[in-house]
């Protein structure tokens, strides 16, 4: 399967400047994070992909959106591969705001508040990235699919740190890592 990282948001270019949480909840892509977007888009589309899975966040589902520009095939919206809340970017937008601005995804399926109350610790996203490894080792379409997800969800399924539009070839059959390592 391949795995994506969101393009550069705000919160990604004000808190690389600052390394402060700048309190963006729910941020949108920079110009860069667009542009990043679109070069996944490009490298993806020779590829064979037959399903979208994607994080409900708003920097997420706009990276996926230059993808399913070039390929037509369903998505699947799954809170399960957001981010690990750990900032205020990590807040999302309520699934009736989200099916507003993107009409062509289905939301209903969202619980009202899909990300958590309160930060999430590396065990509870760990337990998460390997509830998604399970599921997909036994789907018959993993190699055709494309998860569109985050830093740190990519981290805890991969052990690898993924830059902003990055995308990856992953084996949900691989082991967990047995150490996240955190690149500079």
């Amino acid at each position: 399967m391949y795995l994506l990282r969101h393009g550069q948001s705000l919160f990604n270019l004000h808190y690389t400047e600052t390394r402060k949480d700048p309190g963006i909840e729910d941020p949108v892509l920079t110009p860069l994070g667009r542009a990043q977007a679109e070069a996944a888009a490009e490298l993806l589309a020779g590829k064979d992909i037959t399903r979208i899975i994607v994080s409900p966040y708003t920097r997420a589902l706009q990276t996926a959106q230059p993808v399913l520009e070039r390929l037509n095939v369903p998505v699947e919206v799954m809170h399960e591969v957001r981010e690990r809340y750990a900032f205020a970017c990590d807040i999302g937008s309520h699934r009736d705001l989200l099916a507003e601005r993107f009409p062509h995804h289905a939301f209903d399926h969202l619980p009202d508040r899909w990300w958590p109350e309160e930060r999430e610790s590396l065990e509870d996203a760990l337990a998460r990235a390997g509830s998604f490894r399970a599921l997909m080792a036994g789907r018959a379409d993993q190699v055709t699919t494309l998860l569109v997800s985050h830093w740190a969800f990519i981290l805890a399924l991969t052990g690898y740190s993924a830059e902003n539009g990055e995308v990856l070839e992953y084996d949900p059959h691989s082991p967990a890592p047995d150490e996240i390592v955190w690149r500079k």
